[in-house]
């Protein structure tokens, strides 16, 4: 006899160009996805944005997908590209600064997910 947790489920895929994305500020927009307590936050930074230092209670991941840019994290700027991943500790305060005349592409990552970003990926409860 089969049950609802014997059945496999195939999953579903996503693409990040079906998403939809908010302005921040000019120069910057971000869009997200959630999968349980993982969020994922695209940001598309651009040469010329204004920068903006903050910092948070919570720790970040960040991967930069395409672009140069230098990584501002407390005191340190990390000069940045294409697979660069950086280690953003809870309080530290961080900024990114594109380089070049290409946008970056900046993908955060946050445990839990971020209640303050949770209208960034209603879209998904929408499509279901």
């Amino acid at each position: 006899m089969s049950t609802t947790a014997d059945k496999k489920t195939d999953g579903k895929a996503y693409n990040w160009s079906t998403i939809p994305s908010e302005v921040v500020r000019k120069g910057l927009s971000r869009k997200g996805f959630q999968w349980k307590d993982i969020m994922m936050v695209m940001n598309e930074c651009h040469p010329g944005m204004a920068i903006n230092p903050h910092s948070h209670t919570f720790e970040q991941l960040a991967c930069i997908v395409s672009g140069r840019a230098i990584y501002h994290i407390g005191e340190t700027g990390h000069e940045v590209g294409p697979g660069s991943i950086l280690v953003i500790p809870a309080g530290a305060v961080h900024y990114i600064e594109p380089l070049g005349d290409e946008p970056v592409m900046n993908l955060d990552f946050f445990v839990p997910a971020r209640e303050d970003y949770a209208h960034l990926v209603k879209h998904q409860q929408e499509g279901e």
